[in-house]
């Protein structure tokens, strides 16, 4: 069974049981990959590894400045 034949599966249970209908496929996806990206960095933290994401190119940003300028 495909993901659209599952969602319009329960899609039509809800229906049928007065229940709200299932948001479609998809739909919540990068929020998801958002928090696995916060999680990932929160366990970082607290096993006192270098926590890695967001603002993660600053120091190669920095480096290949440093280069260019001769410091």
């Amino acid at each position: 069974m495909s993901i659209t034949q599952q969602y319009l599966l329960d899609t039509y249970r809800a229906r049928q049981h007065g229940d709200p209908t299932p948001p479609a496929p998809g739909t919540h996806d990068w929020q998801a990959m958002r928090e696995l990206a916060d999680h990932r960095r929160f366990r970082a933290a607290l096993t006192c590894r270098p926590a890695r994401g967001r603002g993660r190119g600053r120091g190669r940003i920095r480096a290949a400045l440093a280069r260019l300028l001769g410091h």
